[in-house]
């Protein structure tokens, strides 16, 4: 109301405070916890640009207190938060897990390592958030030379996503399909 240049008197009329309390209260100094609460704001805006603004109420708190030995609660660190317009980044996942459903089985029982190229190929798809919508990436790798053999982008995740990059990685890299069965042939044939 003091910036709309109105009068005291009114502005305390409609407010319902005394003029004289309006006074009182503009000469006092600014109260300890006035103080506190700047100082903490200055603190918790550090730790915030260093977590490169990810870090939310929880982990600023626990900053404060376990790293830096500051004693403060953490409703205070919200407060402060909340007023200063600080807020983190949403860590959590926007999927759950649906319990007693089994996930995929681990067909090569974790081990990775290859000796012969075109042995085992691993696949991975990632989301990446453009200004346009979401593009999903799906990527299949040789593990026995670590290099990308089929890649595939797409608008949505859907089946097409992963045929197109394993066809990508079937047509670059042409493996053998019967290749065991032929080494075992010529091995235990007769000459």
């Amino acid at each position: 109301m003091a910036a709309e240049e109105l009068p005291v008197e009114l502005a305390c009329r409609v407010l319902g405070v005394s003029v004289s309390g309006y006074y009182a209260w503009r000469g006092r100094p600014p109260s300890p916890r006035a103080i506190r609460h700047a100082w903490l704001t200055d603190v918790i805006a550090g730790v915030h640009a260093t977590s490169r603004k990810t870090y939310g109420v929880r982990r600023v708190h626990a900053e404060l207190t376990m790293g830096q030995g500051i004693a403060v609660g953490r409703c205070a660190v919200e407060l402060v938060m909340r007023r200063a317009g600080i807020q983190g980044l949403s860590g959590r996942p926007k999927f759950r897990r649906v319990p007693h459903v089994a996930t995929a089985t681990d067909l090569v029982n974790r081990q990775f390592a290859r000796s012969e190229p075109d042995r085992l190929w691993v696949t991975d798809i990632t989301e990446h958030p453009t200004r346009e919508g979401k593009v999903y990436c799906c990527v299949v790798l040789d593990v026995f030379s670590r290099r990308v053999v089929g890649w595939s982008i797409d608008s949505n995740q859907e089946t097409t996503l992963v045929t197109n990059a394993l066809g990508m990685a079937l047509s670059n890299r042409q493996p053998s399909v019967n290749a065991d069965r032929k080494r075992q042939h010529l091995t235990s044939s007769p000459r």
